[in-house]
């Protein structure tokens, strides 16, 4: 009876190793796939009061007249980083990100699972409109971005940066729909839609109302370093500012030269925010496309890891001309 006992004892030992391995194996792989600390995660100069900030985010309402992004303190409310800072989508190639694919990783620590999912439906509808892939992070990843929740409000560095950037989500506050797709798509490398050097031909812009040092803010850019990819104003895009965007007297800032018509919304992606999109990772998708196509060990791969990861339908990104 007890060569019986003792066997079924073993028995039970051994499956439980065997069991464990892969868990074991598991925590391994993900620990050696989480990203090095991205190089570029946030430079604050000091001037101004971020717990104020902090505390001012999370008492926005989404019935304020204000966007929550605006009210980050940064340079045009939301935009990390200075050194590309141009109007409406970048003409630097070096700011793309090469097949349009983006490797990405979240900090679990800074975000709950319902947290996690909201950021990801975001994700995915650059999928299901854009030509735009998003993958986890995989170890040799040179170009990536962590998301955080910081309590530094929500905001992005402008297009790619070499060696990782941080787009961070106050929680909570930014973690809306609207909000996270607009500073992706500024680390897609868009700025915001009233910066475009044509504005002034739609929207009039009242200094008057605007807050002493804010003033920079409404800058507006030339030709030469950005471009609107021919496509006309957009007063509905997800990166307008609202009308009373930094205003010191609750008196609008920016006033439509339009009738009937909205300055940003908050839902998400406006058509021509898409078309834009589109237009301006046109090549990179087709590279990319054309790399799968072949059986390249050079594709970044992300079409197959994120569709496995989030099933949606495939999305007809392929433009005319």
């Amino acid at each position: 009876m007890l060569y019986f006992r003792t066997i079924i004892v073993l028995s039970c030992c051994i499956l439980l190793i065997v069991h464990a391995q892969p868990a074991q194996k598991m925590q391994k792989r993900e620990a050696e796939d989480l990203p090095p600390t991205p190089k570029h995660a946030g430079i604050f100069d000091g001037k101004q009061n971020r717990e104020e900030i902090s505390e001012q985010l999370k008492k926005w309402k989404p019935e304020d007249d204000n966007n929550i992004w605006e009210l980050s303190g940064l340079y045009q409310g939301d935009m990390m980083g200075f050194d590309k800072l141009g109007k409406n989508g970048l003409l630097d190639e070096t700011a793309r990100w090469p097949d349009a694919v983006i490797p990405y990783n979240i900090d679990q620590e800074d975000f709950t699972e319902e947290d996690i999912e909201q950021i990801k439906d975001a994700l995915k509808v650059y999928h299901e409109k854009t030509c735009i892939r998003f993958r986890p992070y995989k170890k040799g990843d040179k170009n990536f971005i962590t998301v955080k929740g910081d309590n530094t409000g929500c905001w992005s560095y402008v297009g790619k940066y070499s060696e990782g950037q941080v787009v961070n989500f106050q929680n909570p506050g930014c973690l809306r729909h609207g909000t996270i797709v607009h500073e992706f798509m500024h680390a897609l490398g868009f700025y915001h839609q009233q910066s475009a050097a044509d504005r002034d031909e739609w929207v009039t812009i009242v200094w008057d109302n605007i807050m002493p040092g804010r003033e920079h803010n409404f800058d507006k850019y030339d030709n030469k370093t950005v471009t609107d990819y021919g496509v006309s104003y957009d007063y509905s895009s997800v990166m307008h500012y609202s009308a009373k965007a930094f205003s010191k007297n609750g008196q609008k800032t920016i006033i439509a030269k339009k009738e009937n018509v909205t300055l940003g919304q908050r839902d998400g992606f406006s058509e021509k925010d898409i078309e834009k999109i589109n237009i301006m990772y046109k090549s990179h998708c087709e590279t990319r496309d054309k790399k799968e196509k072949e059986g390249s060990t050079e594709s970044s791969g992300a079409v197959d890891i994120i569709s496995s990861l989030w099933p949606f339908r495939a999305f007809s990104w392929v433009l005319k001309g």
